[in-house]
């Protein structure tokens, strides 16, 4: 049997066999990689989460290479903080506009990634179906390559609490702070570019998040003009910063966004940021301004 036949068949069938062990070895040089255009396999699932990116930020910049996946959608994300929400998401609840009847954008109605065992589905159409305690062991058990890097310190895999979100990746690199995108691209590369199989791919960027710095950006990283309950923050400089590190982070994502140009492509804000609104500032608060992120995408499913 063909890969893709054996990848097609497990996707679509749900598997009742002991969870795989998990091949952790990340810690380990990865090999010399770099991103070609269109060289991941079609099958391939590349998904980026933008951390604490705020809709108006996206629309407003408008970025290029991003905003090449497919259409902007104003969304609501499924919980409030990136440990919240990645877990919804890893469990097939990506961002979504409830009101449309309509798949990928309503998970209710058809999700991009469906977990085998969770809610029946209403309506519509699912484009992965995995089975799994979540989508990336489902995608392992599939056959897939799985590799994530993350930045906010929800993904810190040293501390117990975080296993959940990221022990069954087969390779896994915490950034170890939010400006640190060239390292986590350099290092995913390695792992899974130009690969010949279909490979499930996560990066959780960071330079979005406060104090919405990155490398080599004209303004002091110490100084965060977002945070909760102080009285010198500076709404219209968390706008500025923002805006900045997304120009910036669009062009770094560039080439991995042309190496999986013929594959699924998810990109999303896990939570937003409440710039005094209501007297709110930063996320952790369940406030429209957090929930509201941006959603792209491009589903090209086996």
């Amino acid at each position: 049997m063909s890969v893709l036949k054996r990848i097609r068949s497990l996707l679509s069938t749900p598997q009742s066999r002991a969870p795989r062990p998990v091949a952790r070895i990340d810690a380990l040089p990865p090999r010399p990689g770099r991103w070609t255009p269109a060289s991941q396999h079609p099958s391939s699932v590349l998904f980026i989460t933008l951390d604490s990116c705020r809709y108006d930020t996206f629309e407003s910049v408008a970025p290029p290479h991003i905003g090449s996946v497919g259409p902007l959608h104003r969304a609501q994300a499924p919980c409030y903080f990136t440990f919240g929400s990645h877990c919804a998401m890893f469990a097939g609840f990506t961002p979504g506009v409830a009101g449309l009847a309509q798949p990928f954008l309503n998970p209710k109605f058809g999700k991009i990634f469906r977990l085998a065992g969770g809610p029946a589905k209403s309506d519509g159409t699912d484009a992965f179906r995995v089975d799994g305690e979540n989508i990336i062991h489902g995608f392992g058990r599939a056959g897939y390559l799985t590799a994530g890097t993350g930045a906010a310190g929800w993904f810190d895999d040293s501390r117990e609490s975080v296993q959940h979100l990221v022990r069954h990746f087969m390779h896994y690199r915490y950034a170890g702070n939010c400006w640190s995108l060239g390292l986590q691209l350099d290092w995913l590369a390695g792992i899974v570019g130009g690969a010949t199989d279909p490979v499930f791919a996560f990066i959780n960027v960071g330079e979005t998040h406060v104090p919405y710095w990155h490398e080599g950006a004209a303004w002091e990283r110490d100084r965060n003009p977002c945070r909760p309950f102080a009285d010198d923050n500076d709404a219209d400089e968390c706008r500025r910063r923002q805006h900045a590190c997304l120009q910036w982070v669009d062009g770094r994502l560039a080439p991995v966004l042309a190496a999986f140009s013929r594959s699924t492509v998810v990109v999303c804000g896990d939570h937003g940021d409440a710039w005094g609104e209501d007297g709110v500032w930063e996320h952790g608060v369940s406030h429209p301004k957090v929930l509201e992120v941006p959603l792209v995408f491009r589903v090209h499913a086996p």
